[in-house]
């Protein structure tokens, strides 16, 4: 049977004065505590100030950096109602529309009329035949001037054609617009708001701009926001909208593919029973094509372009690692035992490493040109000194018993190395190798975007247009979907090296 009893004050305050150190010990532990909380924090607050956070944070723009996010898994279609000076109206859609040629979606709903107008007339109609020059034309060159100026005035004519006088836009279901007799009505949130197009006066708005619409001046366009659903603006000659739809346009077939805007049974019909759409193809074939070929999404020039990081990537990791080994054992002391050659690898290893990869791609994409070569050497170069340097310090951590045991039986010093030195370090070696690889697939992306090829280049590209984010996610979820592959099969590879069992 055990049995505990407690300490009254007086005991505790006589080992106190017997033993002042038990106290003192742990009084100072805490206050090194709060002087490193404190001094935390304080860093924090300064850094706070310094970097203007606080300002930064508030001056953001949130609701762009929404609008890109929503672009990445989202497309837009951006028709135009165009309005003339006698108020007929046309529909008209971007030539690369999402929608193909003849778009007559069912979001968008026009009334037409019957419109005598006046138009200009065609360039063959305006030519006339010449009159005989005159002996004394000579004297009145200003009277044949005003007469072709009269002539080219009157070169109009009236016609009856169909217009539209009525176009009505929904904005899934969320919101609407409606032009019609030059008076635009958007509907959004539970709130109608009438905006009049006066091409002497401007956009006027009816009433105050609700929180949704936007004018910079009186007159001028006046933007609409519709949230995730889209948005437009409104302007005396043209109304654009940005009606907005989830998911990735076109990303199998693109408009000018005959399997276009069909559904998977009716192109799997056509593959399997359908008659030949090409002659010199099989339909399985033109479909392949068609999709490797896409002009919206360039699938085979993405794939390709990843293809060529994954191998710009691996040449250079290896040449750096092939490179690296020897190197490692001129710099390890224990190893070569001579300081000045000692010295001279060791700074070499930090010439190389300490100069950024970036930095490298830029001066051989102007050395080599902008290609794949330009990456592969910007990883070599970099990989070469940090891996020998993680190689040379590993050669230094090693157990001298082992190369000790290996020379006293009379082994020759290359034999001393290799078999007391190497078993060792090499599955080190092999794992940081491994690890290198698999952290330059991500780092080859990043210096492809200043011309050293791969897909990094093309990512760039699609950024720089500032409206093809569905690409760019495109791009970003194939780098993630290597990039993970690559980190297992390394992981995989380094703990059977390493001797451990993978998880």
């Amino acid at each position: 049977m055990t049995t505990s009893t407690l300490m009254s004050a007086a005991e505790m305050e006589a080992i106190a004065a017997r033993h002042p150190q038990l106290l003192k010990g742990s009084a100072s532990k805490r206050v090194r505590s709060v002087l490193i909380i404190a001094g935390i924090a304080l860093y924090m607050i300064y850094s706070w100030w310094f970097f203007s956070i606080g300002q930064v944070l508030t001056n953001a723009n949130w609701g762009i950096a929404g609008s890109y996010l929503a672009d990445w898994v989202s497309y837009e279609v951006r028709p135009d109602i165009r309005i003339a000076k006698d108020g007929a109206m046309q529909v008209v859609y971007p030539r690369f529309s999402p929608l193909g040629p003849d778009a007559k979606p069912d979001w968008v709903t026009i009334e037409t009329k019957m419109m005598e107008r006046s138009v200009d007339a065609p360039a063959a109609a305006q030519q006339q035949p010449q009159a005989k020059k005159s002996a004394f034309s000579f004297m009145a060159p200003n009277a044949a001037v005003a007469g072709s100026g009269t002539e080219a005035a009157a070169a109009t004519e009236t016609r009856t054609e169909e217009v539209v006088s009525r176009a009505t836009v929904r904005f899934g279901g969320a919101a609407s617009i409606e032009v019609v007799d030059g008076k635009v009505t958007a509907v959004y949130d539970g709130q109608t708001f009438l905006m009049r197009l006066d091409p002497a006066k401007g956009v006027e708005p009816e009433g105050a701009l609700p929180a949704w619409a936007t004018q910079k001046r009186p007159g001028e366009k006046i933007q609409l926001a519709f949230g995730m659903t889209g948005w437009a603006e409104v302007d005396v000659e043209k109304v654009s909208i940005h009606n907005r739809f989830p998911g990735w346009a076109n990303f199998i077939f693109d408009t000018n593919s005959p399997f276009f805007n069909k559904s998977f049974g009716e192109v799997m019909s056509l593959i399997t029973t359908g008659d030949r759409i090409d002659p010199a193809l099989s339909n399985l074939a033109l479909a392949w094509d068609n999709i490797l070929y896409n002009s919206e999404w360039q699938h085979l020039d993405v794939w390709t372009k990843l293809l060529q990081t994954i191998v710009m990537a691996f040449v250079g990791t290896l040449f750096a690692s092939v490179i690296a080994f020897p190197l490692c054992f001129l710099a390890a002391r224990n190893i070569t035992r001579n300081g000045v050659l000692n010295q001279v690898t060791k700074r070499l290893f930090d010439f190389l490493r300490s100069v950024d990869m970036l930095i490298w791609a830029l001066f051989f994409t102007r050395a080599f040109g902008p290609g794949p070569l330009a990456g592969m050497s910007a990883i070599f170069f970099t990989d070469t000194g940090t891996l020998g340097k993680l190689y040379a310090e590993a050669l230094e951590n090693i157990d001298d018993k082992q190369r000790e045991g290996v020379k006293s039986v009379g082994a020759a010093p290359l034999a001393v190395q290799r078999f007391g030195v190497l078993p060792q370090v090499l599955p080190v070696f092999a794992s940081q190798a491994l690890y290198f690889w698999e952290s330059n697939t991500r780092s080859a992306t990043i210096i492809g975007a200043v011309g050293a090829g791969g897909i990094g280049l093309k990512l760039w590209e699609a950024m720089r247009t500032n409206s093809d984010w569905e690409n760019v996610a495109y791009m970003v979820i194939l780098i993630l979907i290597v990039v993970f592959i690559f980190d297992s099969v390394s992981n995989a590879l380094r703990s059977r090296l390493m001797g451990q069992k993978t998880h």
